[in-house]
């Protein structure tokens, strides 16, 4: 259990990564941008590697409650799909693209958790919804959900690969917005069609 002294110094230490990205930042930093000495860093943290295990915890453990709060809500599964939307753009808005790239290089255990981690929320949560807009009749019923489930998580994971998407060609969110709209078109019934326009010129005013 987090004391709210290391909570407070782990969600400060994330959002510094997030915004720097992982390899630039180093422990001066941190304290810095924490306003504490090394020290008292040094007496919850043994090192950066460790810094970075337990702001991978803490987040993993708020996406999980994020998703689990969304889907509580009980919503059609198109208005879910945007309320997903606008909660991984206010992630996504914060986020330095290099993150994930500093990650898989320079700390790859903790990449791996992390993917695991969302890869299996995020499935869950993409399988549930297509299974509940097939009986709404907003998604088509002639695709595998478990497959498409799949594809999607791999569309965002590749948001982040340099190689596809060189970083500060593209804006995070732009390619969100992107995939997110390519999913719903792709899965969606002539009415689910309909119920995405409406929410997104009820959007755009």
């Amino acid at each position: 259990m987090l004391s709210e002294k290391e909570n407070q110094l782990i969600q400060g230490a994330m959002a510094l990564f997030m915004r720097l990205g992982v390899k630039s930042v180093n422990m001066d930093d941190v304290a810095r941008h924490l306003g504490v000495s090394k020290k008292t860093l040094y007496l919850h943290f043994k090192d950066k590697e460790d810094l970075i295990r337990r702001v991978i915890d803490l987040h993993c453990a708020g996406e999980d409650r994020s998703f689990a709060a969304i889907q509580a809500k009980n919503l059609p599964a198109i208005d879910e799909m945007f309320e997903i939307m606008h909660w991984v753009l206010s992630i996504l808005s914060k986020v330095n693209p290099s993150v994930q790239f500093d990650l898989d290089k320079y700390h790859p255990e903790e990449s791996r958790k992390l993917k695991e981690s969302r890869h299996k929320v995020v499935y869950g949560c993409m399988l549930s919804n297509m299974k509940k807009g097939q009986k709404e009749g907003m998604y088509r019923k002639d695709f595998h959900a478990d497959v498409i489930a799949k594809v999607y998580i791999s569309r965002m994971d590749i948001l982040f690969d340099p190689v596809v998407f060189p970083f500060g060609e593209y804006q995070l969110t732009d390619l969100y917005k992107e995939v997110f709209q390519y999913h719903i078109r792709g899965i969606a019934s002539a009415k689910g069609i309909e119920q995405l326009e409406h929410m997104l010129k009820q959007k755009r005013k």
